[in-house]
């Protein structure tokens, strides 16, 4: 579980760097032909791994309900972001990794419930959400980068 641990954080320092690097303009901006933009996807990253880990073992998770219900799949921006809510995302960005894996050296995701993802992946304990969400966070940050190209 090492090396999963240690492509997420690196996954998550390459997504902070999106953060770093634009301005709120443009990780605010939706381009023609997407649903979404820069920053909903960074927190949506934040909000599955959540769910996955957490909710899907009868925890509760790091991150707010809140944030849950407005980055959670099938949801889009329905306004811009601030601030403050780009520097809570970053923070978010290492501090739910570094929990889930404090929380995972505990032996503290016992009761996992088995879940089949939308591509058809079923997840079957811990190990297999947290390699699956892997995959889930390179996709969206492929989206990122092609946002990246257009904002």
């Amino acid at each position: 579980m090492h090396q999963t641990f240690d492509i997420t954080v690196t996954s998550r320092k390459v997504l902070s760097n999106f953060l770093e690097k634009n301005t709120l303009e443009q990780l605010n901006k939706i381009p023609e032909g997407f649903n979404n933009n820069i920053i909903w996807n960074i927190a949506h990253i934040i909000v599955v791994q959540q769910m996955l880990s957490y909710k899907l073992s009868g925890l509760p998770m790091v991150i707010s309900d809140e944030m849950v219900e407005k980055y959670k799949r099938g949801t889009k921006p329905t306004q811009d972001i601030t601030q403050s809510e780009r520097d809570e995302i970053q923070a978010l960005l290492l501090e739910t990794i570094n929990q889930t894996i404090a929380d995972f050296e505990n032996k503290k995701f016992q009761n996992f419930q088995e879940f089949t993802s939308l591509s058809g992946y079923t997840m079957k304990n811990i190990e297999d959400a947290l390699s699956f969400n892997y995959y889930h966070e390179a996709l969206h940050t492929g989206v990122i980068m092609s946002l990246m190209k257009l904002v």
